[in-house]
C-alpha cells in the first residue's frame, strides 16, 4: 500500500507540474538563461523540435519554465526558458487508451493505433545479463545487457517490456528491442500516448516504476520510423 501510494503521489506531481515538452522557437534556437528574466546570463541553446523536460512551481517564476536537457555530448544543462518557446507532448491530440492491464496497454484513434506489451520478469533466466558497480562498499547491479538499468534501485526488476508496436494508416512501426530491454517495473495506467498531426509525429510516454528508481520514458515515431526515446528520473 505504501509503495502504491508513493507511485501515485509521484505520478501526480509528474502530470500536474513536471514532463516532457517540445522546443518550438521560431528562430530556429532558445536561449537557456540562469534566472527568470530577460537580463540574466545565457547559459546554453536548445535547438527548435529538441525534447525537454520541464518543471512548473506554480507562479514562482510568472511566465517561465525551469527546463533539464540532456546535450548531444552528454551534459545535463538546467536552466529557464520562457513559456511560449515550449509546447508541452500532452498538448498535442491525445490518443485514447482501450485495454490497460498488467499485461499491456492499447491506444486506438482513427487509423491510429499504438500497443504496450508487458510481462512479469524472470530474474532467474536473465541473471546473466546483469553486471554490478559497487558503491559505497555495496555491489549493486546497475546495467543490463550492457546498458542502464532504469526502474530498479538496486532492486530485482518485477516487470519488463516484451513489445511496443504502432500502426498508422497501416504502415507498422516497431519499436526496437534495445531500446525497451533495461526498461523495468512496468506501470502500464501511467502510459499515455499523443498524436502530432503536422509533423506526423506519435509520442508514448510512461512513468514506471514501484515507486523507488521511477522515471519518465518518452519514445518518440515520425514519418513511419522509430525516432528515438528520451529518458528522465530525478537523480
Amino acid at each position: 500500500m505504501k509503495k502504491l501510494l508513493l507511485c501515485l503521489t509521484i505520478f501526480i506531481f509528474v502530470q500536474n507540474f513536471a514532463q516532457f515538452a517540445k522546443i518550438v522557437d521560431k528562430d530556429g534556437s532558445v536561449n537557456v538563461r540562469n534566472a527568470a528574466n530577460v537580463k540574466s546570463k545565457i547559459v546554453g541553446k536548445i535547438k527548435t523540435g529538441e525534447i525537454v523536460y520541464i518543471f512548473n512551481k506554480g507562479d514562482d517564476y510568472g511566465n517561465w519554465l525551469i527546463v533539464d536537457y540532456k546535450e548531444p555530448n552528454g551534459n545535463l544543462l538546467t536552466g529557464y526558458i520562457y513559456q511560449s518557446r515550449i509546447k508541452r507532448i500532452s498538448s498535442y491530440e491525445e490518443i485514447p487508451s482501450t485495454v490497460t492491464n498488467e499485461n499491456g496497454v492499447e491506444f486506438i484513434l482513427r487509423d491510429i493505433h499504438a500497443k504496450i506489451k508487458s510481462e512479469k520478469f524472470n530474474y532467474q533466466s536473465h541473471k546473466k545479463y546483469f553486471t554490478k558497480t559497487k558503491y559505497g562498499g555495496v555491489e549493486i547491479e546497475d546495467k543490463y545487457k550492457k546498458q542502464q538499468i532504469w526502474g530498479t534501485d538496486g532492486t530485482i526488476p518485477t516487470t519488463h517490456y516484451t513489445s511496443i508496436s504502432v500502426e498508422i494508416a497501416k504502415q507498422k512501426i516497431e519499436v526496437p528491442e534495445r531500446e525497451i530491454e533495461n526498461l523495468f517495473n512496468i506501470n502500464n495506467d501511467n502510459a499515455n500516448c499523443y498524436y502530432d498531426i503536422e509533423t506526423k509525429t506519435l509520442y508514448i510516454s510512461a512513468m514506471n516504476s514501484d515507486g523507488a528508481g521511477t522515471y519518465e520514458v518518452l519514445f518518440i515515431l515520425k514519418n513511419g520510423a522509430y525516432v528515438g526515446r528520451k529518458i528522465y528520473n530525478s537523480d
